[in-house]
């Protein structure tokens, strides 16, 4: 059995329920197995979630001649959920700590990438730093919620994880070169062979029910990535932010960002992990983790 649920959330008791269940085995066993891991999904991408939510929602419905500017009311929004999240403990405190962190680490990089003209915020408001308002950064604290959440319910472990200093040095790496690219060569392609020979033999293990399952972990970040992606083009449409093509009408976001994604997502990953601790799966009498076998 994995590890026991922290019991000091919300989900832990609704965990332990679900995963007590008993269905017949054969089809009805998978189809469980899969409908419980969609349902754990979701709530781990909560804070997430209700975040794209407000976007959509304010998009559609708020009232252009409010006093309180849409921006700022997302702001104050982004604010509240994050707190009640955490007084209804649907959250840990150290999940909030990430968010904080990432609050800080995204807000300054908006900074930079909106004075370069990378993308804007077309929309007015007062609770902003220069031309970022400060819901911003709640979106860069959704992916490191998303990962600390699902992180913890789904018990991950690793085999064959590289040493956590190379881990960092390259996170430190992926960071400056998407500041230094402005004046410098782009490194993204030396990055991603870098992180590729690093992590190759790295997998990623996580218990949905019953079973340990995994996969390659360069796989599970990539998959992470697209779905940023995915909410990225919602995030445009609603005007939370647009790219300089999107000024005269939405268009899809080009593919080509899911590449800033995934190095976003690894940076996500490594400060994450200083939370957490990267676990091994097993070992032999060597000391040394080895990957998918039962």
């Amino acid at each position: 059995m994995g590890p026991r649920p922290v019991a000091h959330t919300r989900f832990a008791a609704i965990r332990a329920r679900l995963e007590a269940f008993e269905p017949r085995a054969g089809w009805r066993a998978w189809l469980y197995e899969f409908t419980l891991f969609g349902f754990k999904q979701g709530w781990a991408c909560l804070f997430g979630a209700l975040l794209l939510a407000l976007l959509v929602g304010t998009h559609l419905l708020y009232p252009v001649d409010a006093t309180l500017s849409r921006y700022d009311f997302l702001t104050l929004s982004a604010l509240a959920l994050q707190l009640g999240m955490l007084a209804l403990r649907l959250e840990t405190p150290d999940e909030a700590k990430v968010i904080l962190a990432f609050h800080l680490v995204g807000t300054v990089m908006e900074l930079f990438k909106t004075a370069h003209g990378s993308w804007e915020y077309p929309e007015a408001s007062v609770l902003r730093i220069g031309g970022v308002p400060l819901f911003s950064g709640f979106m860069y604290g959704a992916v490191g919620s998303y990962i600390a959440r699902v992180w913890r319910i789904f018990d991950f472990r690793f085999s064959r994880y590289p040493r956590q200093a190379c881990t960092w040095l390259l996170a430190l790496a992926v960071y400056v070169n998407f500041f230094a690219h402005h004046w410098l060569p782009d490194l993204r392609i030396v990055l991603f062979a870098v992180m590729t020979l690093l992590f190759a033999r790295t997998r990623i293990w996580f218990r949905i029910w019953r079973r340990d399952r995994c996969m390659p972990l360069l796989v599970g970040w990539f998959l992470v990535a697209l779905f940023i992606w995915f909410a990225e083009n919602i995030s445009t449409f609603s005007h939370a932010w647009i790219y300089p093509n999107q000024r005269l009408g939405w268009t899809i976001v080009h593919p080509g960002k899911l590449g800033a994604w995934y190095l976003l997502m690894y940076i996500s990953f490594v400060l994450v992990a200083a939370v957490h601790r990267p676990q091994a799966r097993f070992r032999d009498a060597d000391g040394i983790s080895y990957g998918c076998a039962h």
